[in-house]
């Protein structure tokens, strides 16, 4: 669970620090920034709902 938790972390940044080159390095009003930016989207997204699914079927305890 943790390394999955982990694996998703790694790419949500990855994908940002990809945009964050595109948007340096493309003058030329490329869309690859907007589509990097969409993947760590979707990535958050995803990561969110693996966390809510693992504390819902007991996978992550509830202790706060």
């Amino acid at each position: 669970m943790r390394i999955v938790v982990y694996l998703l972390i790694a790419l949500i940044l990855a994908s940002l620090a990809s945009a964050l080159v595109f948007v340096f390095r493309d003058r030329s009003g490329s869309k690859r920034a907007v589509k990097a930016l969409a993947l760590r989207v979707a990535l958050s997204v995803a990561l969110f709902m693996f966390l809510i699914a693992g504390f819902h079927f007991g996978f992550i305890p509830g202790k706060l």
